[in-house]
């Protein structure tokens, strides 16, 4: 019986052994091991062997990414505005065994130094300019902590604001203000469209005055072109008249005809004139009609002559 039982003892002991000899590491995790107290390795992720009750598995970090969520906290711009702000940081353990000795509580002192770098850089920024200085904001924390955080075995990645929240009364000043930019902004575009529409109503109208005029222009030089052509056959009508007249006269019988006609005429004048008033007009001379004509068909015969001896002239 005694002899079961030192088996029994001495098999739990072993399984003991065995279990605080052999440990199997997770993917990015690194554990520090201590030898006596002290610092002696850092394991990696797979299989390891340590000493049973020499070492000890002091420290378990994670090496992912790690979103730090930084607390909200009101900070001074340099116009003298309160403003509060929050933000999300993110870092990562590079050394596992900085990250256990360099600091009591690196993720304290982390998220202290991103507080106290945020109000810094947030101090020397007027309200306007924080809301559009996002990016610059992030990069400068960054910077700052990661300098200092590498003493502790820590990676700062980047860090974001979630959050900028000024006081009630400066949001209400805000909206006014961003309600009267859009209101001059409308006017402004409202002006504008009212001008282009005045400039096209005039230079529509300017090109409408300039098309009527090239066309009252145009009409007119076409009448003018109408009436030169008009006067030019009447013209070229009645030379062919006195021609064909001229030619008539010169046929056989012609002079008698020019005699009845111009008898016919005169004798017409005469009848007209008498209607014309209420006295009787009567002719100086009534008999002496024939000589009246004979005077005119001897004007015709020296044009005649003149005519037919004009050819005759030396040259």
């Amino acid at each position: 019986m005694e002899v079961g039982s030192v088996a029994l003892v001495l098999l739990v002991l072993a399984i003991v052994f065995v279990i605080k000899t052999i440990n199997v590491v997770p993917q990015q995790h690194a554990w520090v091991v201590e030898r006596l107290g002290k610092y002696h390795s850092t394991l990696g992720p797979g299989l390891n062997i340590v000493v049973p009750f020499i070492d000890r598995i002091a420290y378990k970090h994670i090496l992912k990414e790690i979103p730090l969520d930084v607390p909200p906290q009101v900070c001074i711009t340099k116009d003298n505005t309160q403003l509060q702000v929050d933000g999300i940081l993110y870092f990562q353990i590079t050394d596992a065994m900085r990250a256990s000795y360099g600091s009591s509580n690196y993720i304290a002192a982390i998220t202290q130094l991103a507080q106290t770098t945020l109000r810094s850089v947030i101090g020397k920024m007027e309200l306007d300019k924080t809301f559009e200085e996002r990016d610059h904001i992030n990069t400068t924390i960054v910077s700052a902590i990661d300098e200092s955080a590498a003493n502790w075995g820590v990676k700062v990645l980047r860090y974001e604001i979630k959050d900028l929240t000024p006081p009630k009364e400066i949001l209400h000043a805000m909206q006014a203000q961003i309600t009267a930019e859009r209101e001059k902004r409308a006017l402004i575009a409202a002006s504008e469209g009212r001008k282009q529409e005045q400039i096209n109503i005039a230079t529509g109208e300017r090109e409408a005055s300039i098309a009527k005029s090239e066309g009252e222009m145009q009409a007119s030089i076409n009448r003018a072109q109408g009436q030169a052509a008009a006067i030019l056959a009447i013209a070229e009508a009645s030379a062919e008249a006195i021609r064909k007249t001229a030619a008539a006269i010169q046929e056989p019988g012609g002079s008698d005809a020019v005699n009845l006609k111009v008898a016919e005429q005169y004798v017409g004048a005469f009848g007209n004139l008498a209607k014309t008033n209420n006295s009787i007009i009567v002719p100086a001379n009534l008999g002496d009609m024939s000589g009246l004509i004979a005077t005119a068909m001897q004007v015709v015969k020296s044009q005649k002559t003149a005519t037919v001896e004009a050819p005759r002239r030396p040259v």
